[in-house]
């Protein structure tokens, strides 16, 4: 963790996921697992940089597993670990909050379609 003390237990938790991608990177891995280059086409507006970053970030909180293959080239691999998948669904509720949110203000999510349940 990198910022205790905590005034609580979600202040904790909101350390881990704190910044604009970490919850969209979360959500692209609970799909499957992906590379680094298909994560990042995932995430429309992301940088390279801010990627690597917010990667080795929650691979430093145990939060996903970065599998380098030895092979020519290189081939790096990232998915979440079990404790992502936690923390991940424990986002659940707050995505459902969003998608009724979505639905009240008639937004329409980028990817075009209409909010799903998360």
């Amino acid at each position: 963790m990198r910022n205790p003390p905590y005034i609580c237990a979600l202040d904790a938790a909101m350390d881990v996921i704190e910044g604009k991608w970490k919850a969209l990177i979360l959500w692209a891995l609970d799909e499957r697992l992906h590379r680094f280059g298909e994560l990042r086409r995932s995430l429309p507006g992301i940088s390279e940089k801010v990627l690597a970053q917010q990667l080795r970030e929650l691979e430093a909180d145990g939060i996903v597993r970065r599998t380098v293959f030895d092979e020519t080239p290189p081939r790096v691999e990232y998915e979440l670990t079990d404790q992502g998948v936690n923390l991940y669904a424990a986002l659940g509720p707050l995505g459902e909050w969003g998608v009724r949110r979505m639905r009240e203000l008639d937004i329409v999510p980028t990817h075009g379609e209409e909010p799903a349940e998360a």
